[in-house]
This record gives C-alpha cells, structure tokens and sequence, in this order.
C-alpha cells in the first residue's frame, strides 16, 4: 500500500481547546468536519495521547480555532509539539479570548471560532471520534483557511539535509531517528506521530 496516497486528502489545521476546573488547553488537528446542518453539527477525531482528548472526554466541550494561512509555525510548535501535561499553553502574553462556553479561542491568525458540546464519543482505537451539536460559532476574517498542503509547502520548516546523518525522518515534525531499523511501534517524542509517518533518509 502506498500510504503517501493518503497525504493527498484534503485537511485543514485547527487548534482544538477544552477546559477543565481551572485548567485550559490545546492541541492542533486536522479532523474537523460539518456533518448536518439541521442541527448543526460537527465531528472531531483526536488523539488519545493529547491531554486535550481526556478533558473533552471527560467535560463533553470544546472549542475548534480555524488557522489562517497567515499562522507561523510557532503556532504549531506550540500547541502541537508539546503536551498540556507538563506545559501550561496559555500563560504568556498572547492574545486568547473566552466564548460563551468559558472555553478559550485563538483569536490571532484564525477567521472563526466554534463551539460544540459533545452528544457521542466512538472509540477508534488510537483515536476517539467526538460528535457534537454546535453550540456557538462566529466568523473572525476573511483570510483564506491553512490546509495541510499549504502548510507542508509554505509553513513548515524544511529539514536540512546531512549526508552525514543515516536513519528516519518524521514527516510530521522533522524529528530524525538515528538507526537502521526504525521500530514498528516507536512513537515521535516531538509530534507523538507513530512509525507509519517516518520515511528512510536516502
């Protein structure tokens, strides 16, 4: 199977946020889809590694920021390749803005904001599939949405090539595996991206 096929789908980013007590934070996705329109309705699938899935498990919210074209990669550096865990994503001075849900958006490099209350929860294995009812939604600009394509051309930084350096390169983060044989089941320590998306550095 040549799963390079499947990068040709078309995706966009999204910052996924939740609330728990005193608690906020976020991860980054690509899995966000409309459903029905009649109730609105929408669908996240994420990650059970991410902190962010156990709080949505748990409080049944969420908030989704749509990223524009004009999001950096420090946006995706931050709420993609490390864990709210050991991390608190929102102190520091960037600009975040509660919705009616208490939940925090990312008003900065995103035209629109959506928030949703969780009404089921399938377990996909490595991911659980959350299907909510919109429960607020506002329009922020009019730049252009990120896909993932745009943000693999345009965004995210280039690897620098070295001759010297044999072993795996995840395509997601960049993070290079020094060795032969990448193990079946090894796990980026960066992106939390499984062995399916490294490829042999040649």
């Amino acid at each position: 199977m040549d799963k390079k096929a499947f990068y040709n789908i078309s995706y966009g980013l999204f910052v996924l946020t939740a609330r728990e007590g005193k608690k906020d934070n976020g991860c980054i996705i690509n899995t966000l889809s409309q459903l029905t329109t009649s109730p609105n309705r929408i669908s996240v699938t994420v990650n059970k590694t991410d902190y962010t899935h156990d709080m949505i498990l748990r409080t049944g919210e969420f908030n989704v920021s749509l990223l524009t074209e004009e999001t950096p990669f420090e946006v995706f550096r931050h709420f993609g390749f490390q864990s709210g865990r050991d991390t608190d994503k929102f102190v520091g001075d960037a600009a975040f803005m509660r919705a009616e849900n208490g939940i925090l958006y990312i008003p900065e490099f995103t035209n629109a904001y959506i928030s949703a209350k969780v009404s089921q929860a399938i377990d996909l294995g490595t991911h659980t599939l959350f299907i909510a009812d919109v429960t607020d939604a506002k329009a922020l600009a009019k730049v252009p949405s990120m896909t993932y394509a745009y943000y693999q051309a345009n965004v995210k930084p280039k690897p620098e090539a070295s001759p010297k350096v044999r072993g795996w390169r995840c395509r997601v983060c960049g993070y290079i595996y020094e060795g032969e044989e990448l193990p079946p089941d090894f796990v980026c320590p960066v992106c939390k991206h499984g062995a399916d998306d490294f490829e042999k550095i040649t």
